[in-house]
Formats: C-alpha cells, structure tokens, sequence
C-alpha cells in the first residue's frame, strides 16, 4: 500500500483525488496539508504544514502556487518524493524546484493527463514536418472563469515542446491589439479564453498555404487529471532523487 500525504486536499482537484483514491486498492491517503480543514475527509488535515508528522510514501500536489515553497522545504525535511502539480510558478520558484530534485525525486507537469502528454510528443513531431514549411503556429486554451494563471501551463507545455525542436526558438505573442502589422513567422500566438465551468481545452494549430492542421484535447472532467496524478504518485513512490515528468510515467 502506497501512503499518499495530499497537498491542497480541500481544493477541487484534491476531494477528486481523495475520491479516487478511495477506489484504488494500491494507495491511501493518510494525511492532508490544507490552509482550512473544512471538510470530513476521512484522514487528519494539517493546515501547518510543518506540524505533519505522518508517516508517508510520496506527496500529490494541487495547490496555489504561493503554497508551494514551504512545499519544497517540507518534502526536503521528510526526503519525500513529490508530485508537483500546481501551476504558475515564477522562475524563482521553478529554479528552486529544480535545486530541490538533487535531494529528493519531484515529478512536474503542467497537466496530469496521459492523452495531454501523449498530444505533445504529436504536435512536437508536426513542428519538426511543419515549421519550416511556412506553418504559422497558434496556441489557443479554454478554460473556467476561476483559473487564475493565463496563459494555462499546458498551453506553455505545448509551446515549450515545439521550441525544443526548432533550431531557433520561436517567441510568444500574447496580444496583438496594439501592433498592425502583419504576423512574423517566428512566433507562437498564444490565446486565453475564461468562462463558465470549462475544465479545459487546447488547440494548436499550423496554419500553412489553403490548409490547416488542428491538434485538439478536451477535457471531460477533472478525473482525467486525478487519475493521471495518481499514476505518477505509485511511478515516483520508489524513485531515487532527480526531475521527473509524465513522459516517464507513460513510457517507463
């Protein structure tokens, strides 16, 4: 049984996890970490990260990005590996993120979804067919009106993964009101839609000469991303230290 300390456990995307986890023979969460304890989740909830003394195998994140520093610290104190799912980190946090992996194992993505990171070794294989073939490359996301971070992380995944492949990295255009002048070549437009209860959607186009190539993911429920994080948390639970993404989840 693989004990499982849930990060932002009151949130949303934390009771889907606790939900699913309760259906899943293989883990259990034993404890949450959590600014309120509102809920009755069936495990004890720490709302002081470091007064958690529950023995534990790995930790799922789902959190604020402001949360996620003491985190870091937490899971280094413990030698816990982690699961780190929250979005909209700074640079500085990410280079933290990055120093923290050569103590203990952390795996990040942007999005938990195993057809998301299956779409971006897709479209990573059409920018290399595509974009020097006077493709243009457009990114659009849809998501509810709560999200708070814009562009999504996983429009960035997307974005990230077709610079990995050019030869000179395109730039990002996030807002052409103001420029009237035709589209360079060499960007990435990047486009945020917010409304309703949207879980999420995103679409990357290459639009060439009289064609259009469309890649598409909907996401259907938060389940879809629960599930993913519950994958990667039975993956790293026996990892050695370093960084980890879904790619390694996916394909071992």
């Amino acid at each position: 049984m693989i004990k499982i300390i849930m990060h932002g456990c009151n949130g949303k995307m934390g009771q889907v996890i606790s939900d699913l986890v309760k259906q899943d023979p293989e883990v259990e969460i034993v404890a949450g970490l959590d600014a309120t304890d509102k809920f009755d989740n069936g495990f004890p909830v720490f709302t002081n990260i470091f007064e958690c003394n529950v023995e534990a195998d790995v930790i799922i994140d789902f959190s604020i990005a402001k949360a996620v520093d003491p985190l870091i610290e937490f899971a280094k104190e413990r030698e816990l590996p982690l699961v780190l799912c929250t979005t909209g980190l700074s640079e500085a946090q990410l280079k933290n993120v990055q120093e923290a992996s050569t103590f203990i194992p952390i795996l990040r993505s942007s999005n938990m979804s195993l057809g998301v990171n299956a779409l971006v070794s897709l479209v990573k294989a059409a920018t290399e067919m595509l974009a020097n073939n006077n493709y243009d490359i457009e990114i659009i996301e849809k998501h509810h009106n709560l999200k708070v971070d814009a562009p999504s992380g996983t429009a960035l995944m997307f974005s990230e993964a077709i610079n990995s492949v050019l030869k000179d990295p395109y730039a990002y255009n996030y807002d052409r009101h103001d420029a009237s002048v035709p589209r360079p070549k060499n960007e990435i437009g990047m486009h945020t839609v917010r409304g309703g209860t949207i879980v999420g959607e995103h679409s990357i186009l290459f639009a060439g000469q009289d064609e259009v190539i469309e890649f598409k993911h909907t996401a259907q429920s938060k389940a879809i991303f629960a599930n993913g994080a519950i994958k990667a948390a039975k993956y790293l639970s026996t990892k050695t230290k370093g960084m980890y993404d879904m790619n390694n989840v996916i394909f071992g």
